[in-house]
């Protein structure tokens, strides 16, 4: 499913350089997490006649899979079965989401204290496959579609894309790699710059040393401390000439802020982290002549 792509001039003009919005929390599945959720289960269910499933989520992932496996139960006869762990300091609106958006008996949701080990738990009594971004290079996959629409801007310079797993980073790294041309003609390389917070940060504090560490962030959804794509998205990063950016709760206030002002919209502190991002970077002396695209991913 493509989503909107589409500069604000009032944006453009406040920061003086060319910014698109790539509205992926527009997607049919709430954010950017519907890219690569419904292959992996789709490869799972068709190629190994998997039909149990558990995620570890309290955001974008959770929703995606909750709405795939929804869509699969309601067009297919053998039916497909959900478990979601949550943790028990889970934001209560978030909590509250989860459940609204359920309409099936095969899925449920339950709040613990270790989520993750929870998940891992599941899997390894060959009770259900474990759904993880984080170490399924099946997720990547989804993301090429993602690079395929971004291609279509023309003189795309740089994207920022806020990052917990790396996930969407080192997949778009990938993909570009790969697209031999723009429809615009020749080949597109943009910088891939990933944005984290001052409480998770494994992989941008590589690049940027500018900040105070803090226990928590207004962008809770960024929360991989393990980084196991770490040194993929780092050789990503490099070679399109990018960078990593590392911003704090201000910033993040500021950018939802900026974008509400210039563009009407109301986005939230996980997507704003791409704005505040470029924003840092630019401040940091960073110089861009063509097209930035700031992921909005998703709640």
């Amino acid at each position: 499913m493509k989503t909107p792509q589409q500069s604000y001039l009032e944006l453009n003009n406040a920061l003086g350089i060319d910014i698109y919005l790539k509205r992926e929390d527009e997607h049919k599945y709430s954010s950017h997490k519907g890219r690569s959720i419904p292959i992996m289960i789709k490869k799972y269910f068709k190629e190994e006649g998997i039909t149990n499933f558990v995620i570890s989520s309290s955001g974008n992932a959770a929703i995606a899979t909750i709405h795939t496996i929804q869509a699969h139960n309601k067009n297919n006869k053998e039916q497909l079965t959900l478990q979601v762990f949550v943790g028990q300091n889970i934001d209560k609106q978030k909590l509250k989401i989860l459940y609204a958006i359920i309409e099936d008996k095969n899925i449920s949701i339950e709040q613990v204290a270790r989520p993750k080990q929870q998940a891992f738990q599941m899997e390894k009594e060959g009770k259900t496959k474990n759904l993880r971004q984080s170490t399924d290079d099946i997720a990547l996959v989804g993301y090429i579609e993602l690079a395929e629409e971004l291609n279509n801007i023309p003189n795309l310079q740089a994207i920022f894309i806020p990052t917990s797993s790396g996930t969407t980073a080192q997949a778009l790294g990938l993909s570009f790699e790969n697209i031999s041309t723009s429809k615009w003609g020749g080949k597109q390389n943009p910088q891939i710059h990933i944005v984290q917070t001052t409480s998770c940060h494994p992989m941008a504090k590589n690049f940027d040393k500018d900040f105070i560490e803090t226990k928590t962030s207004l962008a809770s959804a960024i929360v991989d401390n393990i980084a196991h794509r770490k040194e993929k998205v780092l050789e990503v990063i490099k070679k399109s000439n990018g960078s990593g950016w590392v911003i704090t709760d201000e910033e993040l206030k500021n950018a939802i802020n900026l974008v509400e002002e210039t563009c009407k919209l109301k986005i939230s502190h996980n997507s704003a982290l791409s704005i505040a991002g470029l924003i840092k970077a630019m401040k940091n002396g960073w110089k861009f002549d063509g097209v930035v695209v700031c992921l909005i991913t998703g709640m």
